[in-house]
């Protein structure tokens, strides 16, 4: 009984000096503070492991929630998750800095992300592999980014960002509206001559100046005809023969650079100042 009773004893203390060794390993940051939280996180976050980044930058938020490392880290790691590929987390986060710190001179760059999160989100996987049209895919994420860049330039107009927000809300706007046509396309196909219509009267007022009027024109005379609307069909014929002599059709937008964009240097808050 004696051997067992030490047996027992030992495998207690092996068990708790086990246990005391796997919670000192489990987290090797507790005696950290928001200065060095901050600096590991940043290294993870330049040498490209943006899961530990993330880690490092939602314990220092919760441990430290005030001050200028909070809000830096909560920015970084909109950033990271943009790198990782999770759009929705980099958005989160982005919308977070955006209620929590209205007044940040750096907001502009939050709102920014998320554009660009969007809008790379609307080029979609296959793109990096195979070429395809953008104006073909489903329209949610594109609508968004024009929309995140919209409101960029109406509260940011003087935005380092916002130059290059206006030029790509001009190329999500003909994509938006060339959606719209091959929508219209396709109820023609169908025979279902109103809807298509509808459609393109739709992109007429909603998407002027863009390049898909011409084919929105083109798609009412057909419709037109089809329904024995034969004024209706003739007048759009006029208009589009009109803009067509005028030349006051609008070509087709460059497609924007793609986005390069990198991390916002720490010294931006001052955090060197601390």
């Amino acid at each position: 009984m004696v051997w067992k009773r030490s047996l027992v004893s030992l495998m207690l203390v092996l068990l708790a000096s086990g246990c005391a060794w796997f919670q000192s390993a489990e987290d090797k940051t507790q005696d950290w503070n928001a200065s060095k939280l901050y600096s590991e996180a940043s290294a993870a976050l330049d040498e490209g492991d943006y899961q530990q980044a993330i880690d490092y930058f939602e314990k220092l938020e919760a441990r430290y929630p005030f001050g200028r490392y909070a809000q830096q880290a909560l920015l970084d790691m909109a950033y990271a998750y943009y790198k990782k590929e999770e759009p929705d987390s980099a958005i989160a986060s982005a919308d977070r800095f955006i209620k929590l710190y209205p007044q940040n001179p750096y907001i502009d760059y939050a709102y920014y992300l998320k554009g660009v999160v969007n809008y790379n989100r609307s080029a979609g996987f296959l793109e990096r592999y195979i070429p395809t049209d953008p104006s073909q895919r489903d329209p949610g994420s594109a609508l968004d980014a024009f929309q995140d860049f919209e409101e960029l330039v109406r509260r940011y107009p003087e935005s380092k960002y916002s130059a290059d927000a206006r030029q790509r809300m001009l190329f999500l706007r003909n994509n938006l509206a060339k959606y719209e046509i091959h929508v219209a396309n396709y109820y023609m196909k169908r025979g279902a001559y109103l809807a298509a219509a509808n459609r393109a009267n739709y992109v007429i007022q909603r998407y002027q100046r863009t390049t898909a009027v011409p084919d929105a024109l083109r798609i009412l005379v057909a419709a037109y005809t089809d329904l024995g609307m034969t004024e209706l069909a003739a007048d759009a014929q006029r208009v589009l023969a009109l803009n067509l002599e005028k030349g006051t059709l609008v070509t087709e937008e460059p497609k924007p650079e793609e986005i390069s964009l990198s991390r916002k240097a720490w010294e931006y808050l001052g955090l060197d100042k601390n």
